[in-house]
């Protein structure tokens, strides 16, 4: 296949790579400051996931120019939809990876991420509200993904001090949340089981708890009871899928696996958190575990995935 073609089929999925690489870089700023871990991993991380976006940013937008038709059926797609808002939740990422090592740049990606994620979210809504070949088995995890987005805006924003910003977004992520679940769980358990490829994408149901956890921190100032129920919920979460390792385990490696490393990086930052809220031990230990596990999970996924770039099986025709 000619590189024209490859660059027809480059998924935009493929930016929630990035996701997976910025919430490990933060997970690992966390557990640096908390856990005293002093490696000096702050710096390789940040600037290893903002070189990758920048390289994935640069290829799709070459492929919006040149093949702007194939770009208009992902968007038309009733799953690659809601992964066009990874581009933005990767900018708001960076953003807040970038905070206490770079505040100028810091800025620009929050600020960029912010604005471009309220204009994702309006346009999605909008095709979902709209559609016309929308149908319950195209529902999946990975519609968590623009309400997600909302929720992480506060956990810089309330550092810069954009207090109703930060709760604007946290409220819009954390309804759209409940909403998204309701009818998820009664798709999962009353209609047919989704296709394998998008079977990694229920991981993403520890994301929203989790992260809302972290922001609701942050808007609070505080660890409160809704704050216990958000971490529970996402620990809750996280126990329920681990008992899924073995189906997970018996399927083939797809692009969709990226979808395992923001929601372990989100509840290994949460639970890094807690245990620096309440001091209990027991959420150090499962910290570290979450964090060893969350390491090898993306250096798996990079490993696999370059494997599969090497091979030619990524940016082909599905």
């Amino acid at each position: 296949m000619s590189d024209n073609n490859r660059l027809e089929h480059f998924p935009v999925t493929l930016f929630a790579s990035i996701m997976g690489l910025t919430g490990f870089a933060l997970a690992w700023q966390k557990a640096q400051g908390i856990l005293k871990f002093h490696i000096g991993l702050n710096w390789p991380l940040a600037i290893l996931a903002a070189a990758v976006f920048g390289l994935l940013a640069i290829v799709y937008i070459s492929k919006w120019i040149t093949h702007p038709g194939a770009v208009k059926q992902e968007i038309s797609h009733p799953v690659k939809l809601s992964f066009f808002p990874t581009i933005s939740i990767s900018l708001i990422l960076l953003g807040t990876v970038f905070m206490h090592l770079y505040t100028p740049a810091a800025m620009v990606f929050w600020w960029a991420g912010v604005v471009l994620q309220l204009i994702l979210l309006l346009f999605v809504l909008n095709c979902w509200v709209n559609h016309e070949h929308f149908e319950v088995g195209h529902l999946n995890p990975s519609w968590f993904i623009p309400a997600v987005g909302n929720a992480l805006v506060p956990i810089a924003g309330m550092e810069w001090g954009y207090v109703e910003i930060s709760w604007f977004f946290f409220a819009v992520g954390m309804i759209f949340w409940l909403i998204l679940m309701t009818i998820l769980f009664n798709r999962i358990m009353f209609h047919n089981p989704m296709p394998q490829r998008l079977v990694p994408t229920l991981v993403i149901l520890i994301a929203p708890p989790a992260v809302g956890f972290v922001a609701y921190f942050k808007l609070v100032g505080g660890l409160d009871s809704f704050g216990r129920v958000l971490y529970a919920t996402a620990l809750f979460f996280t126990l329920f899928l681990i008992l899924q390792i073995p189906r997970f385990a018996k399927l083939p490696f797809f692009l969709s696996w990226w979808a395992y490393s923001f929601p372990v990086a989100s509840v290994t930052i949460a639970t890094l958190l807690m245990f620096k809220l309440t001091g209990v031990m027991f959420y150090k230990i499962i910290a570290i575990v979450l964090l060893a596990m969350l390491t090898l999970i993306i250096s798996y996924l990079i490993v696999r995935t370059i494997m599969a770039a090497m091979s030619g099986k990524i940016c082909v025709p599905e």
